[in-house]
């Protein structure tokens, strides 16, 4: 007997009958003996539903309200649930955030979770109760509600796997596993059966939508083993596995390693360029200074070779969603910046390889440049890690780059 998490997003929560569909997974979980707690998405649509009432009300909502309001997606979802088990026959109840509780801090809508106390549900999961937990929801100081962001409920439900030192933390989503790259735009990219901590992390961060990014820095901090698997589909590969498990590096052998995992896209850039920006010490600072201030995460980022003139360029990359904001912390810093033009472009998109295999072998990145310039797609900006190279193309190029690079490093399934 094992103790798991289970948690559905919102396409598997989305009416009645998907509800059934996932309690009749959850009952087979229940019948082979495990103690099952499951964390719970809204149903698909509900929550920006929320958001629209809050902005409707005003648009300077207070933030604490907000979380009163858009938690409670997960709350019908959890309850809703609850029932449905019990008309199958098994012993369920919800548990909301509070109740737990899951403490978190006061950063309203996009706390941080502190402390998972399981007194409670350790003792109900030992009564043999499925346990039913409202993923993206916690209590602060004061027991005020609070919400973790979007996409929170895979951090809940890694967090609630961690506190209760569960076997692994599987999430159901509305794809059957992680594969090497999107397979809207390449049909034969592979399912990966193994992905590690570190290679979903930067495929998170890079594009990949399958999990959220902070839940796989929890799992990869907390050691907890997650498996993603489709609510929809039950096909097992030729090992006889469902779904991509994340794991520690250790637990990958080296008959399964391969020099690049996987292939991601991004087209949520934009890139923004300072001309004639002084050549002198603490030029760049006054920069990116004021925009560390305004909370706003800075990319890529491009010095040119100062020009005879004593002046160079800079460019660098921020989320679209940023870049207004962007633009007017710059043009409130241009008096102590002394740059010359503000130009930005958001018909740009980010390329990323990611695998562990680069630590050691060289060429990854002259693969990945060369591949590029064979079909005139140039490179506008480079950024890299130990296990990832970056690039920012035009936009246009997005789907031809993606393709063409899954090719040349061997990526591409074989034909059936």
């Amino acid at each position: 007997m094992a103790r798991i998490v289970m948690k559905f997003g919102g396409t598997s929560m989305a009416g009645i009958e998907r509800i059934r569909n996932v309690a009749a997974r959850v009952k087979c979980e229940v019948e082979a003996g495990h103690e099952v707690a499951v964390v719970v998405s809204a149903m698909a649509g509900e929550t920006d539903r929320l958001v629209g009432f809050c902005r409707e009300a005003s648009s300077l909502y207070d933030p604490q309200e907000y979380d009163v309001v858009v938690s409670a997606g997960e709350q019908i979802t959890s309850g809703l649930l609850a029932i449905t088990l019990q008309a199958m026959g098994v012993p369920a109840r919800s548990w909301l955030g509070w109740q737990l509780p899951i403490h978190t801090d006061t950063a309203f809508a996009k706390a941080r979770i502190g402390e998972i106390d399981t007194t409670a549900l350790d003792q109900s999961l030992a009564s043999g109760v499925v346990a039913v937990i409202p993923g993206f929801q916690g209590v602060a100081e004061g027991n005020r509600v609070t919400t973790l962001g979007r996409g929170g409920s895979d951090t809940s439900a890694v967090a609630v796997a961690a506190a209760m030192k569960a076997e692994r933390c599987d999430i159901y989503t509305d794809v059957d596993g992680v594969y090497t790259t999107d397979p809207r735009i390449v049909p034969r990219a592979r399912k990966l059966s193994k992905v590690t901590y570190e290679e979903m992390l930067e495929l998170a961060s890079v594009g990949a939508k399958v999990l959220q990014t902070r839940s796989v820095g929890l799992a990869m901090k907390e050691q907890v083993r997650v498996r993603v698997l489709s609510s929809f589909d039950d096909a097992r590969d030729e090992d006889g596995h469902r779904g991509t498990l994340i794991v520690g590096e250790e637990e990958i052998d080296d008959m399964e390693r391969q020099l690049i995992t996987g292939i991601a896209h991004d087209k949520n850039e934009a890139k923004i360029t300072l001309t004639a920006v002084p050549d002198r010490p603490g030029a760049v600072g006054a920069i990116f200074a004021p925009l560390a201030d305004a909370g706003i995460n800075v990319d890529m980022i491009v010095q040119n070779i100062a020009h005879s003139t004593g002046s160079t360029d800079v460019t660098f990359t921020v989320p679209s969603a940023d870049l207004a904001r962007s633009l007017d912390v710059l043009e409130k810093a241009s008096g102590e910046i002394g740059y010359g033009n503000l130009v930005h472009d958001t018909r740009v998109a980010k390329i990323s390889v990611v695998g562990v295999g680069m630590r050691s072998h060289a060429g990854v990145a002259s693969t990945m440049f060369q591949t590029l310039g064979a079909r005139g797609i140039n490179i506008l900006a480079i950024t890299t890690s130990e296990i990832k190279v970056s690039v920012l193309i035009e936009e246009d190029y997005t789907e031809l780059a993606v393709r063409v690079l899954h090719t040349a490093y061997g990526l591409d399934a074989e034909a059936a």
